[in-house]
């Protein structure tokens, strides 16, 4: 059976000595979101990143470097909104890449579902720290609006959810959750991540 994509635990992680780690774990879907880099450090990490996954039952997905992702040979490409708008989305599908994006209102969400993508965020869900964010926390009962707005697509909710919250933003209709600070903050991320495989969603 073909795995769905991305798979349900979708950690997003900063660095190549993570991403490997998650890899080393069984994680089968795993961005790297790396910020301020120039296009050729940002060329650079993602032809490195793509090699060290190379025969590795990982999806790799790139965080906003589209040109990067083209470059070295990236499969899965991940764009907020601002990167979106400035984004060849023609050249990215013509490179083969799946392309996610990020949603947080209405007009973000009929701006992204005319791109066709491969999945739609929803966040963020509950306060988080990652980041500062222009949007207030969406809630549960957002998610199922979202879902219902797109039917077959997947739906990744993101923002401020561990792994405590997790039956519930799956019961919401949510059918990945991409998760940052649970993993970075925990005192044993690896048996953080072990508990995150293991988990299965409500109604399953």
């Amino acid at each position: 059976m073909t795995r769905a994509y991305p798979d349900r635990f979708y950690p997003v992680v900063d660095s190549l000595r993570t991403l490997m780690d998650l890899a080393a774990l069984g994680v089968g879907t795993i961005q790297l979101r790396v910020k301020g880099l120039g296009e050729a450090q940002a060329t650079a990490l993602v032809q490195e990143a793509v090699e060290s996954v190379a025969g590795l039952p990982v999806r790799l997905v790139i965080n906003d470097y589209w040109r990067a992702a083209i470059a070295g040979g990236a499969k899965h490409l991940h764009l907020g909104q601002e990167d979106l708008a400035t984004a060849d989305v023609a050249a990215i599908r013509a490179a083969g890449l799946t392309l996610g994006l990020s949603t947080h209102d209405e007009a973000e969400l009929e701006t992204a579902l005319a791109h066709r993508p491969d999945y739609i965020a929803l966040g963020p869900i509950y306060p988080t720290t990652v980041k500062a964010m222009r949007f207030p926390p969406q809630g549960l009962e957002r998610i199922g609006q979202w879902k219902a707005r797109i039917g077959s697509i997947p739906l990744v909710a993101i923002g401020g959810i561990s792994l405590e919250r997790a039956p519930a933003v799956y019961a919401a209709g949510a059918d990945s959750i991409a998760v940052v600070s649970d993993i970075a903050n925990a005192d044993d991320p690896d048996a953080r991540v072990r508990e995150w495989l293991a988990e299965e969603p409500a109604g399953e």
